[in-house]
């Protein structure tokens, strides 16, 4: 029997692939999820009815994976992309522009293969030679379309996977996953993205909490000095042409503009814990005990 998996994002468009299925009775051996620890409070949210809807369908409830490092030679142990980002001084790849996104790859990808390869139905296919059928929530708009045609690129060849769009067979474009979700009686989920995504709207920003804006300060505030190309999480900024919203390099900039943090707490938190954070990296490396990231985090950001 083939083996199927729904990678799932907890977004729009994967949640109508899980919606789609459903009602069309194809039930997949497992629904993964992975989580790189810095998706939206809401998204969070949403899982819990998502498992309650699956769990009444008759399908898999979703698997939630995991990237986890096994040789930290930075101060403290990072579980996160968030913590990976703090601990080397960088930002997520994307914000360079690069096609093929490593954090994807990294957070992703590699931890759902990782727990693929202990699952049953899965390592009976390969052991058959036969591919796992991967199916994935790119919808049918032109954007998507673009989207299937570069990873097609990257995956023609994968010696493990056949990934499959569904949405796109169907004719579903992002609106009619709206509908067909609700239709379903699920309230839409909100975009799945990490909160510090530089693929983020300016709109999606001013919707962030306070804490979670202190976040994206520092991580830009820690990686600054090694930046050379870019400025920030949004690269080197849009000046509004062509249907985009203007907006700069660094999204610290347009939270201050925006008046989403005071100017003085903003100034305060980079000119202080990028230094308190290499102070405590050089802490651990001379032994002594410090705190944890998400101890790190709260204290200096709140949560």
């Amino acid at each position: 029997m083939v083996c199927k998996i729904v990678s799932y994002g907890l977004g729009v468009d994967s949640t109508a692939l899980l919606v789609g299925l459903v009602r069309r009775g194809i039930r997949p051996d497992a629904v993964l999820f992975a989580d790189t620890g810095g998706e939206k409070d809401e998204t969070y949210a949403f899982l819990p009815v998502m498992q309650a809807y699956l769990a009444d369908a008759g399908f898999p409830e979703v698997t939630v994976v995991r990237y986890e490092v096994k040789d930290f030679k930075n101060w403290p142990p990072y579980r996160t992309l968030e913590e990976n980002c703090l601990t080397n001084g960088t930002l997520p790849s994307v914000a360079f522009g690069w096609q093929m996104h490593a954090c994807a790859l990294k957070w992703k990808a590699a931890p759902q293969h990782r727990w693929l390869k202990g699952f049953a139905p899965a390592v009976e296919a390969w052991a058959r030679s036969e591919k796992v059928i991967r199916l994935v929530g790119f919808d049918a708009s032109p954007a998507d379309q673009r989207r299937r045609e570069r990873a097609h690129a990257g995956s023609q060849d994968d010696p493990h996977y056949h990934v499959i769009y569904p949405l796109q067979g169907w004719g579903w474009d992002r609106e009619r996953c709206r509908q067909e979700i609700e239709a379903a009686g699920l309230p839409v989920p909100p975009k799945s993205s990490c909160f510090f995504c530089p693929a983020m709207k300016p709109d999606e920003v001013r919707g962030l909490p306070a804490e979670k804006l202190r976040r994206i300060v520092l991580m830009e505030a820690r990686a600054e000095p090694r930046l050379r190309t870019i400025q920030g999480l949004w690269g080197n900024g849009c000046k509004g042409t062509r249907g985009g919203e203007k907006r700069p390099g660094r999204m610290t900039d347009f939270i201050v503009e925006e008046g989403l943090l005071k100017e003085g707490e903003v100034n305060e938190l980079r000119k202080r814990v990028p230094l308190d954070l290499v102070a405590n990296q050089q802490r651990h490396a001379a032994g002594e005990e410090v705190p944890s990231w998400p101890e790190f985090i709260a204290a200096n950001c709140g949560g």
